[in-house]
């Protein structure tokens, strides 16, 4: 086998990824699936960190169009990515993987409060990071929050799990026609409005020249697999 080819990642989850088959909410199995990847992929030495969105239990953008204040509904989705996160540790502690909760919003009965040279140190002594609650801003998307997270702890890519094998021209469910994208560039991604994270998101990546590799999470070992080095997903540089 190979050396892997990051020493430093972190992994961009989707509240979704969760749920599995519900609905909404947190799939056990699933979680715990989830877990077993993760741990597969730190048992290699990799410092991991992680991100992760709330749409499994509150999408802030639902709240806006039901006339929520924005600033509000934002809020109450940051919380959300909380709860997951908190559920990930756990499941990860149940792997015997140690880990580390870090929140953008202050809730010291629950999570550290996010301290840039804490995570780093962290991370260095081989503990998974998991951040919690976005920016800590409105407006912002945890997609942002994790390009922000990345550059800020000197991550060498960011991996966006994903339930298709990467990105598409068009929803490769709904449209079987829609093209397969190995590689593509910032630009690219932005001047064709692919919907692989937001443009904010995208720009902070490109202006740190920080790699991202969008990749199907329900196959197996997928993670182990990116970060060995093998061409899974779809890479933008």
């Amino acid at each position: 086998m190979g050396k892997p080819r990051f020493k430093r990642i972190l992994l961009k989850l989707s509240g979704e990824a969760l749920q599995g088959a519900l609905s909404y909410g947190i799939h056990p199995a699933t979680l715990a699936n989830i877990a077993r990847e993760i741990k597969e992929v730190h048992e290699l030495g990799i410092e991991t960190a992680i991100t992760i969105g709330g749409g499994n239990i509150y999408r802030g953008i639902e709240g806006i169009a039901e006339g929520m204040e924005r600033s509000s509904a934002d809020y109450m989705g940051m919380l959300a990515t909380v709860i997951n996160a908190l559920a990930i540790q756990n499941a990860l502690e149940a792997e015997g993987v140690f880990t580390r909760v870090q929140s953008a919003i202050e809730m010291p009965k629950v999570a550290e409060t996010y301290i840039r040279r804490r995570a780093i140190k962290q991370l260095e002594e081989g503990q998974v990071v998991i951040f919690a609650a976005g920016t800590g801003n409105p407006f912002f998307s945890t997609d942002t929050g994790a390009a922000l997270r990345a550059a800020e702890i000197g991550a060498e890519i960011i991996l966006k799990a994903t339930k298709v094998d990467g990105v598409y021209s068009d929803d490769p469910v709904k449209n079987p026609e829609a093209e397969f994208f190995e590689e593509l560039s910032y630009i690219e991604v932005l001047k064709r409005g692919l919907k692989v994270m937001d443009t904010t998101a995208v720009s902070l990546c490109m202006e740190n020249n920080l790699p991202i590799i969008v990749f199907n999470l329900t196959r197996p070992h997928n993670i182990k697999r990116v970060i060995m080095g093998e061409k899974i997903g779809t890479r933008i540089t």
